[in-house]
């Protein structure tokens, strides 16, 4: 998907492909709720050893809509400590490391590391502009002017004590002045295509905000997403790549789409499983 045509010859002839050496960088499995804290973070501390009980995994990966602001203008901790927590995507996260080849132990930030703090320092540091593909595997929180937050945003861990550079929840405001130097951004949570208010058009929150930071291409979703079937998709796609990178992305995304399709769970077959993911920006063979 492009947000103009005008774009795609944008991307192809003035936009440069990322020149940095770092193939990958991942956030997730944020520590949430209180009652899911300790798997949360058991997961965590198994790092990229695959977690237990995917049967229980069946679910959407948003148990809420928007997130609330308080009287400072920080996020509601108690709200977002009442989201579950998402140990299946330490299991996405370390499924892409290892089919691209990255040490995890240095290139995933699970848990209690998966922090909007350490996202902002990365950036500050310039160490964010060295990953040719960012992940963000989490909750993805849609604006609703009503509920006192007017922008998206992502989940991280949530802080013992919030401040204004940290308080949980990565808005879009704050995504759009991160320093990126990415080819692909892959944003494996719920609505993360949504507007930058609840009228908006599509593209014109998290999307447009990761692309004013330096991405050249996003995958986002238009809902709720299944959490089992999110971690099948994105891995698939990353694999195919991989595998075969004169493809490229769109092509990769396909490809695992039509997979689960005719290899998945007979209800993965139907398109709310599959179809919320696009891809938006340049999709084809990286360069």
């Amino acid at each position: 998907m492009l947000p103009t045509v005008s774009s795609l010859k944008a991307l192809r002839e003035v936009a440069k492909g990322s020149h940095e050496s770092e193939r990958y960088i991942g956030f997730g499995d944020p520590l949430l709720g209180e009652e899911d804290l300790l798997l949360a973070k058991s997961a965590a501390e198994k790092g990229c050893v695959v977690s237990q009980a995917k049967q229980a995994r069946d679910k959407p990966h948003q148990t809420k809509a928007a997130v609330k602001r308080g009287p400072e203008g920080l996020a509601d901790s108690a709200g977002l400590k009442s989201w579950a927590a998402l140990p299946e995507t330490a299991d996405e996260l370390c499924a892409v490391a290892q089919a691209l080849g990255v040490d995890p132990a240095t290139h995933i930030y699970l848990g209690a590391r998966a922090t909007e703090s350490n996202v902002k320092r990365l950036s500050s540091d310039g160490e964010l502009t060295k990953y040719q593909i960012v992940h963000f595997a989490t909750h993805g929180a849609t604006a609703d002017q009503e509920s006192g937050t007017s922008e998206p945003g992502l989940l991280l861990t949530v802080p013992d004590k919030p401040s204004d550079a940290d308080d949980g929840y990565l808005s879009a405001s704050e995504v759009a002045t991160l320093k990126l130097d990415a080819d692909w951004v892959i944003l494996s949570a719920c609505n993360t295509a949504a507007g930058s208010a609840r009228s908006d058009e599509a593209l014109s929150g998290l999307a447009r905000a990761f692309f004013f930071a330096g991405a050249r291409s996003l995958l986002v979703s238009h809902w709720v997403v299944d959490s089992t079937a999110a971690v099948k998709l994105i891995t698939k796609t990353v694999e195919n790549l991989k595998a075969s990178p004169k493809i490229g992305r769109a092509e990769a995304l396909r490809r695992s789409m039509l997979s689960m399709i005719a290899n998945g769970k007979d209800y993965e077959a139907h398109p709310a499983f599959w179809a919320p993911f696009v891809l938006v920006g340049e999709g084809g063979t990286e360069r």
